[in-house]
């Protein structure tokens, strides 16, 4: 069985990911939640912490397609939630909190802001969200903690990170953000980072109970802008997420 290694160091103290923990948490979804979980994950066959970080062997899935039809994606979500809704905490006391390094984003986001504003491809509603979000990151992750009940969250639920079988089985990658929150967020996270504006409504039909969208939409709207900045000024990968955060700006103003 072919398999894909995923080694990775200690990460900078005091950094995000040393604060969120990501590494260990992605062992320790594989070694305590995997098979409980009720998604599709690769099998992992190597679960290790160190002093010197963290190694997983898992099955490799490179084989499948990569990425999955939205809605698709959005009902294995959504079972997922239903399944965990105001029992995963109790299973799992260790998953990370909501609002986890919330100031630490913050601090990022206004440090990001100017290279965001000098951006010559920031369309109006995205400037004028981006702006609002400046001094409010803490409050967004405010907003999606009282979004619903708590469940087993990916965390990371992009299209990027989920594989198709040629029988359609979707796979979800990459847990290193496995949390305890709303389930409404990873559907959020699902369209801003991955679904073009046409297809949002089908995807949050196919998630079915969508209620608290509006609130958690701003703190994806935050991590969309980060990715933004990354991209460089005009670029068809800028477009992109200009105009998913259009279609989440519309949303949040509705």
């Amino acid at each position: 069985m072919p398999e894909f290694v995923k080694r990775r160091g200690l990460p900078a103290p005091g950094s995000i990911p040393d604060t969120l923990d990501i590494f260990r948490s992605e062992v320790r979804f594989y070694r305590e939640v995997a098979a409980e979980a009720g998604v599709r994950v690769p099998a992992c066959y190597t679960a290790e912490i160190s002093d010197a970080g963290t190694l997983l062997v898992l099955e490799d899935l490179s084989t499948w397609r990569a990425g999955a039809e939205p809605e698709s994606a959005a009902q294995v979500l959504a079972a997922m939630h239903a399944r965990w809704s105001g029992r995963a905490l109790e299973r799992w006391p260790w998953l990370r909190p909501v609002g986890a390094a919330a100031g630490q984003v913050e601090a990022l986001y206004r440090d990001t802001w100017p290279v965001l504003a000098a951006r010559e491809d920031l369309t109006r509603p995205v400037r004028d969200l981006a702006a609002r979000l400046l001094g409010n990151v803490v409050a967004c992750e405010s907003a999606l903690g009282a979004s619903g009940p708590l469940t087993l969250a990916h965390g990371d639920a992009s299209l990027a990170n989920m594989r198709t079988s040629p029988e359609a089985e979707i796979a979800l990658l990459d847990w290193e953000d496995v949390s305890s929150a709303p389930g409404i967020a990873d559907l959020a996270w699902l369209l801003v980072s991955s679904v073009e504006a046409a297809r949002w409504p089908g995807v949050i039909t196919a998630y079915g109970a969508a209620a608290g969208l509006a609130d958690v939409l701003p703190a994806a709207a935050v991590q969309g802008l980060l990715e933004l900045s990354d991209t460089p000024d005009g670029s068809s990968d800028g477009s992109a997420w200009l105009a998913r955060l259009t279609a989440a700006q519309a949303y949040i103003s509705a």
